[in-house]
């Protein structure tokens, strides 16, 4: 057998090259697309409240997010009583706030997934910076195993609630 011709060599290297990346690319989108939480991915019948302040923000997509840093170990005793907005999405969030626990798990540090930033717009919430004390209700991954990582679907920030889960109704 002879050798391939150059041009006929250079089409098999760009047709390998091209698999390769269409390899890479698949596998990065992959990572991309299993970095980002879905609601389905978190127990949605466990409503957990976390307070404290908020470090490393992150006001980017696909969402924002933030660490925070827990100071209060209680639950407020007026939360099931609290108002919340409503969103379009179906939620029930007078009977999250009832069923609203602490976590069972002892971490201070926890990764807060909040919503995309053009929904935080529509909320018309204010950029989070580092040091704000703000509280959370959401949800972690079921039976709180793996990493400290919630997703809010309400925001407490100074006075006023924020519904996370879809836009303002």
């Amino acid at each position: 057998m002879t050798p391939p011709s150059l041009p006929e060599f250079d089409r098999r290297l760009f047709l390998r090259a091209g698999a390769a990346g269409a390899v890479l690319s698949s596998a990065a989108l992959g990572s991309l697309a299993w970095a980002h939480h879905g609601w389905s991915s978190f127990d949605q019948e466990r409503p957990l409240y976390l307070h404290g302040r908020a470090s490393e923000v992150k006001w980017r997509n696909p969402h924002a997010e933030l660490i925070l840093e827990r100071s209060g170990l209680a639950l407020p005793s007026d939360l099931a009583q609290r108002a919340v907005p409503a969103q379009v999405a179906a939620v029930d969030g007078r009977s999250l706030l009832a069923r609203a626990t602490l976590p069972q798990r002892p971490d201070a540090r926890w990764m807060v997934e909040l919503a995309p930033i053009t929904r935080m717009d529509q909320w018309q919430v204010p950029e989070i910076r580092n040091g704000a004390e703000l509280a959370v209700l959401g949800f972690t991954f079921a039976g709180e195993k793996g990493e400290a990582i919630l997703r809010a679907e309400y925001l407490f920030l100074g006075d006023r609630v924020y519904g996370l889960r879809s836009r303002p109704a």
